[in-house]
């Protein structure tokens, strides 16, 4: 949960989202830190389940959150060439997660863009995650107890609701 009250938390995301007509699915489970700990809890839902990262370049000037398919293999070295990131990415600091997004280590999502109203963050997503024809994208909501689907379609409505671009990179 979001501990400033400068940044909306699960509640107010579900409000949000609510507001826009968009239907979720959401599924409380024991708080959990990984994908494989979440997994269990989830794993049999219909759709993509999300791992999500919070990264930096080396000079610390460029702040980036990835979504990407659960299963997939990220190298930080080639994610950076393919972006043309000088230096590479590196994981950020929670402190940083903090400020940003709202959210601390464990509770990445995309949802957490909502609270980057400065537009600091620039958001990559696996092309998977909104061109696919699942029916649901699973990510937290802003909170690691549970898990929230929304469909691929929904989820472009919320991120242009926001205004948040997102640059798909094709991880296949």
């Amino acid at each position: 949960m979001a501990e400033s009250c400068l940044h909306v938390d699960r509640y107010g995301l579900m409000e949000k989202l609510k507001q826009m007509e968009i239907e979720t699915t959401t599924v409380d489970h024991p708080q959990v830190f990984t994908v494989e700990e979440m997994l269990p809890c989830v794993g049999h839902l219909p759709g993509l389940h999300t791992k999500n990262l919070f990264l930096r370049d080396k000079k610390k000037k460029g702040l980036w959150l990835l979504s990407v398919r659960h299963d997939k293999d990220i190298n930080l070295n080639d994610l950076s060439k393919k972006l043309g990131i000088s230096g590479g990415l590196r994981f950020a600091d929670e402190s940083v997660l903090l400020e940003k997004l709202g959210v601390r280590q464990g509770c990445v999502t995309a949802f957490a863009l909502i609270n980057d109203v400065k537009n600091e963050v620039k958001f990559l997503v696996d092309s998977k995650l909104i061109n696919g024809n699942q029916e649901y994208v699973y990510f937290h909501p802003l909170d690691n107890s549970a898990t929230t689907g929304i469909s691929p379609s929904d989820f472009r409505k919320f991120l242009n609701s926001i205004d948040h671009e997102a640059t798909e990179i094709d991880f296949d």
